[in-house]
C-alpha cells in the first residue's frame, strides 16, 4: 500500500496505490485520519484518488467509512475518483458508492470542489 499526497488549491487528492485489506489498513487509515485532520483545518475537501487500487477489503471499506464520517461530522467533503472496476464493484455492492461523492477521474472531482483546484490540476 503506497499513499502520495499533493495540494490542489483547496484540495488534498492522495493517490492510493497496491491492495487495501487487512494487512495494510492500521497504517493506511493513521494517514488518512492525518490528511483528514489537515483538510478538516484548512477548510479544504480531500479526494481519494483509487486508480492504483487493485482491492479493498471489509476492512479497507471500514476505513474509509470512518474517514468519511470524520469529515461529514465536520462538514467536509471527500470524494472518490477513478476506481478500477473491481474496486467499483467492491464499492457498489457495499453501497458505498451511495456513500461518497464520486467521479470518473480525478480532475472531475477537483472540478466539483472549485475552479481554482481544477485549474491548479492543470497547471501541474
Amino acid at each position: 500500500m503506497n499513499v502520495v499526497a499533493r495540494h490542489y488549491a483547496n484540495a488534498v487528492v492522495l493517490q492510493v496505490s497496491g491492495r487495501l485489506d487487512q494487512d495494510t489498513c492500521e497504517s493506511f487509515r493513521v494517514e488518512l485520519t492525518q490528511y483528514v485532520g489537515t483538510a478538516l483545518r484548512d477548510q479544504g475537501a480531500l479526494i481519494l484518488d483509487l486508480s492504483g487500487t487493485e482491492y479493498v477489503s471489509s476492512a479497507g471499506l471500514r476505513c474509509f467509512l470512518m474517514a468519511s464520517r470524520q469529515m461529514k461530522a465536520a462538514k467536509g467533503r471527500i470524494l472518490v475518483a477513478e476506481l478500477q472496476p473491481m474496486v467499483a464493484e467492491i464499492f457498489e455492492i457495499s453501497h458505498f458508492n451511495l456513500l461518497f461523492e464520486m467521479f470518473p477521474t480525478v480532475r472531475d472531482a477537483l472540478g466539483a470542489i472549485s475552479t481554482e483546484a481544477a485549474a491548479a490540476y492543470g497547471q501541474g
